[in-house]
């Protein structure tokens, strides 16, 4: 079987598709966020999130572009996909972040290699523990059994309420 995807470091150069799947991908985190907190509170508190997002990732790029892999198609040379992750030597603790695959390259795996790529950085480092954060709303879903796919199976779950000041 021929290989499809290839996973490495990041180039500044990339940052602004890595942006531009970004915010393909939390659009539909941010449709789930409008149905819970409602319209007028998302736009208060999100007013700005597309840009938001691709300024964190671009952060993350900036501070350790060593914890910054994107996943390129073979074929086209374009890229795809893309992880961050953090190690913390201290706690002997990986931690996967910002991660995110283009929506016309979804359903082909690339999220579960993703995810064994930096799982096997981090057994590299020598680490005894991984974790990745995920929301429980229905925006959130797939990450969620993406991230099961990939072995993760110890949950704490939290909770993040909202209420309106001037009712």
């Amino acid at each position: 079987m021929e290989k499809k995807y290839h996973i490495r470091h990041a180039s500044e150069s990339e940052l602004d598709r890595v942006g531009e799947i970004a915010r393909q991908a939390w659009q539909r985190i941010h449709e789930s966020y409008r149905k819970i907190i409602g319209k007028e509170m998302h736009r208060d508190i999100c007013a700005d999130w597309e840009t938001d997002k691709e300024a964190q990732v671009r952060r993350h790029w900036e501070n350790h572009p060593d914890w910054f892999r994107v996943v390129e198609s073979v074929e086209t040379g374009q890229v795809v996909g893309f992880i961050t992750f953090r190690i913390d030597s201290a706690k002997s603790m990986g931690t996967i972040g910002n991660n995110a695959v283009a929506p016309e390259a979804q359903s082909n795996g690339i999220g579960t290699m993703m995810y064994n790529y930096v799982l096997d950085v981090f057994r590299e480092h020598g680490l005894k523990y991984a974790s990745v954060t995920t929301g429980l709303d229905e925006g959130h879903a797939s990450a969620r059994h993406a991230y099961e796919k990939a072995g993760f199976d110890i949950t704490r779950a939290d909770v993040t309420y909202y209420k309106y000041l001037n009712e």
